[in-house]
């Protein structure tokens, strides 16, 4: 009972605890299938969460398993290959993506030999780099590696553009190389001038170390603004009208601030489609180049301003300022050496302190004075490197600290015959010496620095001769003009009187033709020092010539007393002793006055009457002044002063001659010249014959000049012979007056017998209008002059009217065709007509017709085409004193003459 209890009561526990193991593993099963769908989920998750990442990933992932089955790839992988989302499943076999790979164009060979290269690759146990060509051009860089167990993991990647960018840095690499041993200035710029690329030159000129460092700056980076706007306009124009910039010439300061010159090309930068993306620029540095030509034109610009007589001060000014242009860190001046020769005057420094230039003007020269005073006493240029411890400069140095000089080189400036004008000096601020460059434009600069001071000086002292009287320094008959003029003016203005006194020493001659004319000069220049120490400073004191002097008495009261007492002091003055050679002289002088505004109101007029005021002084007795009035007759005392004059002259030898050579015009040789009478007048100077010669007919006078004419003629001819000259025939006019004196023989065969002259080289010329007066008696006398052997000829032929009977009977050897009638060949058909007839009717007659006035070559032209053969005149010479033309006719000697 109490068994089968117990059995009854354990079977229902059992049963209870299978139950509870029952839903204990229904508990169980559900828990784990919860946990294992957690799990799943959690990977699946994980999953994503991986395809996502390797979905961002740039390059192409894919990992295969030891069957080469594809386990996993990312989306960049089917993108590179052109394959579809279904083409890379899980799963799918290597060999069936390499064939949807072929069927695209991405595999880069056959399906076989692809899986076999793959295969290949797999063996290796490493991790291996690859880049493959695929068919469509583009390059796939794969990075395998292989996974334990078999299988592998690979990136993929597409390398094209990088391949294509390295190559590209690869080139730029190459052309950076090359441009930077270009040494000119190359670069690229962008639409925005912007720099790409820039060679090592532009760098280093910028105070680049590299030329990296300029890349993406601007111009507005490196240079002032200005030049900087200017260089941008130049480069967006050239950008904007695609034309580009051949050899502009630009100024850029560099990195250091010097300033320099290139010489740019500028083109524009296109692409493979013709389109513009930039400008490619390259330049030279012409800063030396451009310097050379400014100072050669520089140079010239000043030869110029010398020639032009431009005033000292610019002239020197420029020649410093283009100095310092061409240098750099130094300054310039010219100091000029006064005419005691023993101080220095500032000439020119445009670019010193004043301080320092009004410090040094008037410098004394010496043997410690400085560069400047030290090389004009030295005559030798003096190079100081550093003022501080010259001692040339001890008593300088500290100006020279005060206005920062550290250095000073100075050149003494030399005239061509080697006097000292001044010196030329550089200032630096540092100690050194100078470079050879500066030696050298210091040698040049100082030559042209002498030219223009010796120019000037030259000038000056023509100026003074122009103006002055050489023996006793007084103003000349110009400079009297000039004031004279100037002070009627004035006295017009205020209501005064100028006086005009007109002064001639008495007795004169006497004193030269007795103690001759060194005592005479002596005489003359103590009576101008008494003239000049009586009177007023505002008075002008002049010497015309010979004993003649002029007084302009300026700003008077309307008195002639008052002018009666001036000239009493000044004969009382001129009557004062004066010894000479141990005698005592007493001079007088006639003295005639004209006053302003009575007896004349300008210069000339005034000075005529006040002139023939004297002369009625002289009348008068001499030793006494005489006030000019209305009844002197102007014209006569003229002529009878003229005529008085032209006496002296010939006793005086005042007379002289000039030649003019005629020439044959087919050979070019000088056979003949011509005697041209001049007068060298003492106070009007060289005077031409028309000037005097038809009053020497009237007086007479014309017979003894022409004698004198001959006889010098005739010497001169023999004189050139015996000097080793080719013989030639020597012209002389015969006047009128002559040719009429029954002694004219005579007088013609003495000129050839003192002179020794062969009467074959001697020609007289005669006029038309001579001859015709009396015919007969002229063929008589032209016949004796023939008989003598003497040539003659007819001058100013075609102006008489000569018959051509007359002219067979004529004992004549030549023509000479008027100077009227050559001068308008070129437009005058009359001339040419009458000329043409002149050479015609010479040839006719066998008689050598020669044209006079020859000055053109369309006049040379005519007659050579006409067969005259014979010229005169300028285009060949003009009249020149015997040693000039004796000079000319040996330089032709050895030379093939022509015309």
């Amino acid at each position: 009972m109490r068994r089968n209890s117990a059995k009854q009561i354990a079977e229902p526990s059992a049963q209870k605890d299978l139950a509870a193991l029952e839903r204990l593993a229904e508990v169980s099963r559900a828990l784990s299938t919860q946990d294992q769908q957690a799990t799943i989920e959690a990977l699946n998750a994980q999953l994503v969460r991986y395809e996502t990442a390797m979905d961002k990933i740039s390059q192409g992932v894919c990992f295969f398993d030891g069957d080469e089955r594809l386990i996993v790839s990312n989306r960049r992988y089917a993108e590179i290959y052109n394959l579809r989302s279904g083409d890379v499943v899980a799963g799918t076999s290597l060999r069936s993506i390499a064939e949807r790979r072929a069927s695209v164009g991405t595999c880069p060979m056959a399906v076989d030999d692809y899986l076999a290269w793959c295969r290949d690759v797999n063996s290796e146990a490493r991790s291996q780099t690859k880049d493959l060509e695929l068919r469509d051009g583009r390059t796939i860089h794969i990075s395998h590696q292989p996974m334990p167990g078999g299988g592998w993991v690979a990136t993929h990647e597409d390398v094209t553009e990088i391949k294509a960018k390295k190559a590209a840095v690869k080139d730029l690499i190459s052309l950076q190389t090359l441009i930077d041993w270009v040494p000119d200035y190359m670069w690229v710029k962008d639409l925005d001038s912007r720099f790409v690329v820039v060679n090592k030159a532009l760098a280093a000129d910028s105070g680049k170390a590299h030329a990296s460092e300029l890349i993406g700056l601007r111009d507005e980076d490196l240079h002032p603004s200005e030049a900087a706007r200017r260089f941008r306009a130049v480069e967006q124009e050239l950008i904007r009208s695609g034309k580009p910039v051949i050899d502009m010439e630009e100024n850029v300061l560099d990195a250091a601030g010097v300033e320099k010159w290139v010489l740019s090309t500028k083109v524009p930068l296109r692409d493979a489609q013709n389109k513009i993306t930039g400008m490619v620029g390259i330049a030279r540095d012409i800063t030396n180049r451009r310097k050379a030509d400014l100072l050669r034109s520089g140079q010239a610009r000043i030869l110029e301003m010398i020639a032009m007589s431009a005033p000292l001060e610019e002239v020197l000014k420029n020649l410093v300022l283009l100095i310092e242009s061409q240098l750099t860190g130094i300054r310039c001046s010219v100091l000029s050496l006064e005419n005691n020769g023993m101080n220095l005057r500032h000439a020119a420094g445009p670019n010193l302190p004043q301080g320092w230039t009004q410090a040094i003007d008037g410098l004394r020269i010496g043997p410690d004075v400085g560069s400047c005073g030290t090389a004009v006493y030295r005559r030798e240029t003096v190079i100081v490197t550093d003022i501080q411890s010259d001692p040339l400069w001890k008593n300088y140095r500290d100006l020279a600290v005060k206005y920062g000089f550290r250095s000073c080189w100075s050149t003494p400036i030399l005239s061509h015959n080697g006097a000292v004008l001044g010196t030329l000096a550089m200032y630096s601020e540092t100690v050194r010496e100078p470079t050879a460059i500066e030696l050298n434009l210091f040698e040049v600069s100082t030559r042209i620095a002498g030219i223009a001071i010796e120019r000037r000086q030259a000038e000056d002292r023509i100026h003074f001769l122009a103006n002055h009287d050489v023996l006793t320094g007084l103003p000349n008959r110009s400079l009297l003009m000039d004031r004279l003029s100037q002070a009627v003016l004035q006295a017009s203005r205020h209501d005064t009187w100028v006086t005009v006194v007109f002064l001639d020493l008495d007795n004169f001659k006497a004193v030269n033709d007795n103690l001759g004319h060194n005592a005479g000069d002596e005489l003359l220049k103590a009576v101008a020092s008494r003239m000049t120490g009586c009177l007023r400073s505002t008075d002008t004191v002049v010497r015309l010539g010979g004993d003649e002097f002029v007084i302009v008495l300026s700003d008077l009261p309307k008195s002639t007393n008052i002018i009666s007492e001036k000239l009493q002091k000044l004969r009382s003055a001129i009557a004062e002793t004066v010894s000479l050679d141990g005698h005592d002289f007493h001079v007088t002088a006639s003295i005639g006055i004209a006053n302003f505004p009575n007896d004349g109101i300008d210069a000339d007029t005034l000075l005529a009457n006040a002139d023939a005021a004297m002369y009625r002084a002289k009348e008068m007795g001499r030793d006494n002044f005489q006030f000019y009035t209305p009844e002197i007759n102007l014209k006569v005392h003229e002529k009878f002063k003229l005529q008085e004059e032209l006496r002296e002259a010939v006793t005086r030898s005042e007379f002289i001659l000039h030649y003019q050579p005629q020439a044959d015009l087919r050979t070019g040789k000088v056979f003949a010249v011509e005697a041209l009478l001049r007068w060298n007048h003492p106070t009007q100077g060289l005077l031409a014959p028309l000037s005097f010669i038809s009053l020497a007919e009237e007086t007479g006078m014309i017979v003894p000049i022409g004698d004198w004419v001959l006889h010098e003629a005739c010497r001169q001819n023999k004189a050139w012979q015996d000097a080793g000259l080719e013989p030639m025939v020597v012209c002389v006019n015969v006047s009128t007056r002559q040719f009429k004196e029954r002694s004219l023989i005579s007088r013609v065969v003495h000129a050839l017998e003192e002179s020794g002259l062969a009467a074959k080289y001697l020609e007289l010329e005669i006029t038309e209008s001579l001859i015709m007066q009396d015919v007969e008696q002229a063929i008589s006398t032209m016949k004796e002059l023939a008989g003598l052997g003497v040539h003659i000829s007819i001058d100013d032929f075609g102006t008489g009217y000569s018959s051509l009977s007359a002219l067979k009977s004529f004992p004549v050897t030549r023509l000479k065709i008027d100077k009227s009638f050559i001068t308008n060949l070129s437009n005058n058909d009359s001339d040419k007509a009458v000329a043409s007839a002149v050479i015609s009717l010479g040839q006719k007659l066998n008689l050598r017709v020669i044209a006079e006035g020859v000055e053109t070559n369309e006049q040379i032209s005519f007659l050579r085409d006409n067969n005259c053969h014979e010229i005169q005149g300028y285009h060949f010479s003009r009249p020149i004193e015997s040693s000039a033309l004796e000079t000319l006719l040996r330089s032709r000697m050895n030379q093939t003459p022509k015309i």
